[in-house]
């Protein structure tokens, strides 16, 4: 059962950090997956070759700009990610941020509490998704932010120590929604659509959305029984990972042709890991629907009705991390009604 209380979580939140430093050799009840959705197996493959997609290449002659849009294509198609190179993020931005948020991070508790979250906004210090009672939780506690555009900013809730964290973050922000509107244009050509076509879906320069979430991993007695984060696919339209850039959620406007990869975060028993997520969504109010160039007899809607961001995003609010089920819910509530 959900809280029935937007302002309150239905369990206390207990930072994972606090877990992590009393000096506990178990994992708590609360944090220990079923067996079927515990880590198994190694996860390194040297022979695992992830796309990559040079920026360098997208503005020179015709024929490298074609071959980058084939790699995208058969990037969102087949792995639901790719690795961006040579795309003007500028590494000392990077390199201050990534230190910013690890300084914020190693505050004492109570500093970090008065940034405290609410499952209404997320916004702020917290470390749950979701509000079913007595849910299993991750090993991570997280910072959420709006970002773009600027009027769903609340600044109250952007850290004011560091004393860079706010100029630096901002200046990341920056650079990656440019960074954003460059791969938007490039998933669109590789669809067929004009270039521009889900920047426009997603608001426009002035009004595309996005949010960011640094995530910090403690290191765990037990990293065996517990996830960092969750399998989840991301709900929204691109997200940006600092070493992996990852194309994701846009499998409502692509028809089902590219489809947002199920991932997930480990634990680790060695070290603590940071991570900082950037995600590029369509404008919250905005209806998502197929684009209707991609429709034909030999490929019918496979969503019937639009649905808004704010509307769709609400499942993982809810329910928190759970699979491909967010996409699965909005699939099933967009078919048509049968007929009476």
């Amino acid at each position: 059962m959900a809280s029935s209380n937007p302002l309150e979580w239905p369990e206390a939140v207990v930072p994972v950090q606090t877990l992590s430093g009393s000096g506990m050799s178990t994992v708590p009840r609360q944090y220990i997956k079923p067996p079927s959705e515990r880590p198994s197996g190694s996860t390194n493959d040297p022979n695992l070759k992830i796309p990559v997609l040079d920026l360098a290449s997208f503005s020179n002659a015709p024929d490298h700009q074609q071959a980058m849009l084939e790699i995208v294509a058969d990037a969102c198609k087949d792995w639901g990610f790719f690795q961006v190179v040579n795309h003007d993020v500028d590494m000392e931005v990077v390199k201050r941020m990534r230190g910013a948020w690890r300084e914020f991070f190693a505050l004492p508790i109570e500093e970090k509490k008065v940034y405290a979250n609410v499952p209404v906004t997320y916004e702020g210090y917290g470390g749950r998704l979701g509000v079913e009672k007595e849910a299993i939780l991750d090993w991570n506690d997280y910072y959420f932010l709006n970002l773009f555009p600027s009027d769903i900013r609340n600044l109250d809730k952007w850290p004011k120590i560091p004393t860079d964290l706010r100029e630096t973050t901002e200046k990341y922000a920056c650079q990656l929604i440019s960074l954003c509107q460059v791969l938007l244009k490039a998933v669109s050509s590789s669809l067929g659509l004009e270039e521009d076509y889900l920047l426009s879906a997603f608001g426009g320069t002035d009004g595309i959305s996005a949010t960011m979430r640094a995530n910090y991993y403690p290191r765990c007695p037990q990293p065996e029984l517990t996830l960092g984060i969750s399998a989840h696919s991301d709900p929204g339209g691109i997200t940006l990972l600092l070493a992996d850039d990852n194309v994701e959620g846009t499998q409502i406007l692509s028809n089902g042709r590219y489809r947002s990869v199920e991932h997930r975060a480990l634990a680790n028993s060695d070290e603590d890991r940071h991570t900082i997520a950037f995600f590029c969504n369509p404008r919250g109010e905005l209806p998502i629907a197929p684009a209707s160039e991609l429709i034909h007899p030999e490929s019918p809607a496979l969503y019937q009705k639009a649905v808004t961001f704010n509307d769709y995003r609400k499942y993982i609010r809810t329910k928190g991390p759970s699979g491909r089920m967010q996409i699965q819910s909005i699939n099933s509530t967009m078919q048509p009604e049968p007929a009476a």
